[in-house]
């Protein structure tokens, strides 16, 4: 496999053209490395490596200097009007507070405790920022953030996907409500029983169905809305599984890693 890069398949910097620009503006590689406060090496090796991309003569040098040719004049009409737009977006970006479309994903639990105060914070700082919500289990979210459908997510558990990188946002207990004939549930005592949790891909079910394999019980799951993260039987206390942190995951892909 050959990766050596053609001149034509080279990118075209903003460096480069403001080196260009200062060479038509001043006449010469001397003045514009002076104005540029540069190497004139560099300012000659620059310009012929412009030229070498685009395939073209850009000056005509001449013993008074050198001048652009008529290609090197289009040149620098686009490269006016490129290095505008490009100072436009810095002091866009720069001067003014975030705005534009913001897509945060939320489990329904999470969007409904910890997003309120949050959100209204965020609002309140970033009145610019449109910010919509989206609510799916952990597993639904995660891949909508790797799809680049969602800004962040706030999801449970350890976050260990390739090309997403995750803070925590706070832990969470989660705890399995029971009748309050079953406050330390047993083998005989789930044995039986049906498990009330929320659908395939939430991680509270994962975390219960985890739990309860460590005691030697498979159950048997309904899937469905519950009033909290999991249920088993009726109110009561219960016994609480290994709590999951929610963290906050993004994209990230030039490293796919977890902070």
């Amino acid at each position: 496999m050959n990766d050596t890069i053609s001149p034509g398949e080279r990118d075209i910097e903003l460096s480069d053209l403001r080196l260009f620009r200062a060479v038509a503006e001043t006449g010469g590689v001397t003045r514009a490395a002076h104005r540029l406060h540069r190497v004139q090496s560099n300012v000659t090796a620059r310009v012929k490596r412009l030229e070498s991309t685009l395939g073209v003569s850009l000056f005509v040098r001449g013993r008074r200097g050198m001048s652009p040719t008529p290609e090197g004049r289009r040149l620098l009409d686009y490269t006016e009007r490129l290095l505008a737009l490009a100072e436009e977006a810095r002091a866009d970006l720069s001067a003014h507070p975030p705005r534009g479309r913001l897509l945060i994903g939320a489990m329904e639990s999470t969007a409904a405790v910890h997003l309120p105060r949050l959100l209204s914070t965020l609002h309140a700082k970033y009145p610019a920022l449109d910010v919509h919500l989206v609510t799916a289990t952990s597993g639904v979210l995660m891949a909508q953030v790797r799809a680049g459908e969602l800004s962040a997510a706030f999801v449970a558990g350890d976050v260990a996907e390739p090309g997403l990188v995750a803070d925590v946002a706070f832990v969470e207990e989660l705890v399995l409500v029971t009748h309050p004939s079953v406050r330390r549930p047993g083998a005989d005592e789930l044995r039986g029983r049906t498990l009330v949790t929320f659908g395939a891909g939430c991680t509270y079910r994962a975390c219960i169905q985890d739990w309860l394999a460590t005691r030697g019980r498979e159950r048997r799951v309904c899937a469905g809305a519950a009033l909290g993260p999991a249920r088993l039987g009726r109110s009561g206390d219960g016994a609480c599984p290994p709590a999951p942190s929610a963290p906050l995951a993004r994209h990230d892909p030039p490293r796919p890693a977890r902070r």
